[in-house]
């Protein structure tokens, strides 16, 4: 029996760069929240800021795994935060600061915090993925605790990750998030991390879980739950280890609405 649908957002809900969601995708929530009982958990690299303005009609209504794990709310309770080392986290800050065509994004709980390099990043953070954004003049003078640090590289970070991985993959979790986008969280921390929180408040098992997702980031998450789901787009290393396959999360919601799911 289904009883919680995890999503990740850009390229499974969020398709093709788009920034706001399909017309029909809450209103498939709400009813499988009030007709089935079925919650749904936005699960994203995202802050919690962000997320709840995407899902506005039903954002009391579902759960939120944010920055990749790092941080997970339910009933809007913050159920937890895994912190990073902050004389770690000022040495990767330094080194995006020392690589051409990289941004950071220092997260925060509700804002994130920029010292850019280029106007049209912030242009980008506030306009066009709609975050709360802090630009900073000191980003190392920032108070918060760290939990994730991100690097931007508007060419794609692909040719820029081996760097990353390479360099502080031994002492935290790297992974790409999207075409554009690089993420660096405590060591072991993932959406699973933020998945098994929830399932604990809600008491609710894996095996009663669907996960949708298309990249890396979502590897330990669809791992995890009993029924994972891979867009038909997803990356091949992510693609190939589920049997279950969608065009659209909505489609995917619709059959669990309509009982013929399998």
């Amino acid at each position: 029996m289904i009883k919680l649908i995890a999503s990740d957002l850009d390229g499974t809900l969020l398709l093709n760069g788009a920034q706001s969601l399909r017309e029909d995708t809450c209103k498939l929530i709400h009813r499988l929240y009030t007709e089935k009982g079925i919650r749904f958990v936005s699960a994203s690299g995202r802050q919690y800021d962000n997320q709840r303005r995407l899902f506005a009609p039903v954002a009391d209504e579902i759960a939120y795994i944010c920055e990749n794990g790092c941080l997970s709310f339910c009933d809007q309770d913050m159920l937890h935060l895994e912190l990073m080392d902050r004389k770690l986290g000022q040495e990767i800050m330094q080194d995006i600061l020392s690589r051409p065509g990289e941004e950071i994004l220092l997260s925060g709980i509700h804002t994130s915090y920029l010292m850019p390099k280029e106007e049209s990043y912030v242009v980008h953070m506030r306009d066009v993925v709609k975050n709360n954004v802090t630009v900073v003049e000191d980003i190392f003078a920032t108070q918060e605790p760290y939990f994730k640090i991100s690097v931007y590289a508007r060419d794609g970070i692909e040719s820029h990750a081996k760097y990353w991985q390479d360099r502080y993959g031994d002492r935290v979790h790297v992974v790409t998030s999207g075409n554009a986008w690089l993420d660096m969280m405590p060591k072991h921390v993932n959406k699973r991390t933020g998945l098994e929180q929830i399932l604990k408040r809600l008491g609710i098992a894996p095996e009663e879980c669907v996960a949708f997702g298309d990249n890396y980031n979502d590897l330990e998450m669809l791992s995890y739950v009993g029924m994972p789901v891979t867009m038909h787009t997803a990356v091949p290393g992510v693609r190939d280890m589920c049997c279950r396959h969608t065009d659209t999360v909505e489609h995917g919601l619709q059959r669990i609405l309509d009982g013929t799911f399998v």
